[in-house]
């Protein structure tokens, strides 16, 4: 065997035991009650969250996936997963994260702006749009919402455009101070 062999062999055998060693720590089903699963989720919740936010997102992504385990078809979890593998610019995996948690949950305007913003980097503008404007529809409060529709429509070469999105995220948040920015560059250019 050679030395990349047995490296791999020795990986394999490493996760192998991890996931006996987190198989036996799982409990039966019909012995654990409904509060106790979803307190569960919960802490697991809250602890992939600081995972995230201390940048440790390998970390945060396998306790999502465990609460995902004990909570399956929960919104938020799925779209916190998604949004942690947009984090680690996997966008193909995260994008079917966020369809399956709007699927549940289709009046989630954040879901549709991670959405957009995936769209948006592969240039699929259309699709970006549909998104934006859902989840405008939803939510017309959301400063943010109008920022990244200016941003499209920036990419899009629809500068106009894009000066209105920007003045109406100024408009709800007068300290948008990235809209500010945005919105003076076009102004500059013109």
């Amino acid at each position: 065997m050679t030395i990349f062999q047995l490296l791999m062999l020795g990986a394999s055998a490493f996760f192998a035991f991890k996931i006996y060693q987190h198989i036996q720590t799982l409990k039966d089903p019909e012995e654990s009650n409904s509060e106790s699963s979803a307190f569960d989720s919960s802490a697991l919740l809250e602890k992939a969250d600081e995972a995230r936010e201390e940048g440790n997102l390998d970390k945060a992504l396998a306790i999502y996936s465990e609460a995902n385990f004990s909570e399956p078809n929960s919104a938020e979890i799925l779209f916190k997963m998604g949004y942690t593998l947009a984090l680690q610019e996997r966008d193909e995996e995260a994008l079917e994260y966020y369809k399956e948690s709007l699927a549940i949950d289709k009046d989630n305007p954040f879901v549709h702006q991670a959405m957009a913003s995936i769209y948006r980097k592969a240039q699929e503008y259309a699709s970006a749009r549909m998104h934006l404007n859902a989840s405008l529809a939803l939510d017309d409060s959301n400063p943010t919402t109008y920022f990244n529709y200016g941003n499209l429509l920036g990419d899009m070469k629809l500068f106009e455009e894009a000066k209105d999105m920007y003045k109406k995220a100024i408009e709800l948040d007068s300290n948008f101070t990235h809209a500010k920015e945005e919105l003076k560059k076009l102004e500059e250019d013109k």
